[in-house]
């Protein structure tokens, strides 16, 4: 009843008695945004801003891109607090995904947080993961090492600090990051992790396996420092708990290729594999251990395929020319390669190997389509007709590619294959107002008298062939 009431005070423009009422049923429904909204608005109409500040708030808590309550809010604070307005606008232009806008709306915030240290380490932070989303690593950095020249620092600034420095190839940097963190009083398991993980890859395995407490790179460790008999000890300490592990078979494989077992290494990789397809590790493995079997061919291919797994195509085309030269019977590779060289906008070398796939499998339908397509582009419509209906043997129903075939034979002016054609196409797709054109256009052509038209690649033979 407190609803319909308020609403009827509102209506008669009875704010303080409608005001009071919305307050009644909040207290029963608090997660109402609708309600909150309502009350926020009479709030503001009465003049009770700290009260409609603590309705819009309690929204944002509810719907953080609600931007209605950003605009309420900036309407509160524009002339009383200058940081709170320059805060909420930003706040609003984040949400909207006006990065550069919100960037500009928190360094006019800083400008009014005075001695503030708790708001101007809040939005230094804010600051530098917007710098980060707009890929401005440089200015990150910058607003991240200013926060940690306050006393109100979060183990989270030197986590995003160290990451910053990695993506930046600074892995020194990094390091030193993290090791100032535990100096400064977060020497915690997250932070040891991390750091420990950075002394591995800037070949400090010492120094990381004594601050690691985990396991599998424990282990990475002990194989970076060549003590594989400890390694294959833990090893096989760890294998039940680490089954269905991806990383602990990536492990087991470094261990098996380092022995020389490349057999097992390859077993461990293809386990690898099952939870994590077709990365650029996986590919990288099974290149290296090929190589140690001397199995240039399928070294080249993984080659290939980590470097197209890395957006290297051009490479990639190397290596998998590379594995052609040594094997040119692979329909697999040979189809992988016109695909690629097509992708790199070499279309002439692809339709070369698309050729040779049609020589492989004669009912390939990407390399008739693909030839077909060719033929037709340098004006050879003769040849081109020749391999659609070669794929029309594949799918001889196809109603559209029979159409196609008949308009094809139609340009020709080959007016026997037309007919045919366009009469099977009908005879497929039977009576509809779709075919009707097609029934008049073969009336039409059935009464034509039409000589055959030679194709563009049959006229230049012909006009060399004149000098013979």
């Amino acid at each position: 009843m407190s609803l319909q009431l308020a609403e009827q005070y509102e209506e008669n423009e009875q704010y303080d008695k409608a005001y009071e009422e919305y307050k009644k049923s909040y207290e029963t429904n608090p997660k109402d945004l609708g309600l909150l909204e309502r009350l926020g608005h009479i709030a503001m109409m009465l003049g009770k801003k700290d009260e409609a500040s603590e309705y819009y708030s309690a929204i944002l808590e509810m719907d953080a891109t609600n931007v209605m309550a950003y605009e309420q809010l900036m309407d509160i604070y524009v002339t009383t607090d200058k940081f709170k307005y320059y805060i909420y606008r930003g706040n609003m232009h984040s949400v909207m995904h006006q990065l550069e806008h919100a960037i500009n709306d928190f360094k006019k915030a800083l400008t009014h947080t005075a001695d503030n240290e708790e708001a101007q380490c809040s939005t230094r932070f804010v600051l530098g993961s917007l710098y980060e989303q707009v890929g401005n690593n440089v200015k990150a950095i910058d607003e991240y090492l200013k926060i940690l020249d306050f006393d109100h620092t979060h183990e989270e600034v030197y986590k995003k600090l160290a990451n910053l420095y990695l993506s930046e190839n600074a892995v020194g940097s990094a390091i030193e990051t993290l090791e100032r963190a535990r100096k400064e009083g977060f020497d915690t398991e997250s932070i040891k992790e991390d750091l420990a993980k950075l002394y591995l890859k800037n070949n400090q395995p010492e120094l990381a396996k004594d601050i690691t407490n985990d396991d599998l790179l424990r282990i990475k460790c002990l194989l970076a420092l060549g003590d594989r008999n400890e390694a294959f000890s833990e090893i096989q300490k760890c294998k039940e708990k680490y089954i269905g592990n991806s990383d602990f078979y990536v492990i087991k494989a470094q261990y098996y290729y380092e022995e020389k077992e490349f057999d097992k290494a390859l077993e461990n990789v293809i386990e690898y594999e099952k939870f994590q397809p077709n990365t650029a590790l996986g590919f990288q493995m099974k290149a290296l251990i090929y190589e140690g079997k001397q199995d240039d061919y399928n070294a080249h291919i993984n080659w290939g395929k980590y470097n197209l797994a890395r957006g290297n195509k051009d490479i990639a085309v190397n290596d998998l020319l590379n594995a052609y030269q040594l094997k040119d019977d692979d329909a697999d590779l040979i189809h992988s390669l016109a695909i690629l060289l097509e992708s790199t906008g070499e279309k002439n070398h692809a339709i070369e190997f698309y050729e040779k796939l049609y020589k492989l499998e004669p009912t390939n339908k990407t390399a008739l389509k693909k030839l077909a397509e060719f033929r037709e582009s340098i004006g050879d419509y003769a040849t081109q007709v020749e391999y659609l209906e070669k794929l029309l043997e594949t799918d001889k129903r196809n109603s559209v590619l029979i159409r196609q075939i008949a308009e094809k034979y139609e340009k020709l002016r080959n007016k026997p294959e037309a007919v045919k054609y366009y009469q099977k196409y009908l005879s497929i797709t039977g009576d509809s107002p779709e075919t009707e054109p097609i029934r008049r256009k073969l009336a039409k052509l059935e009464n034509t008298e039409m000589a055959q038209e030679e194709g563009l690649i049959d006229k230049i033979m012909r006009f060399f062939n004149k000098g013979n």
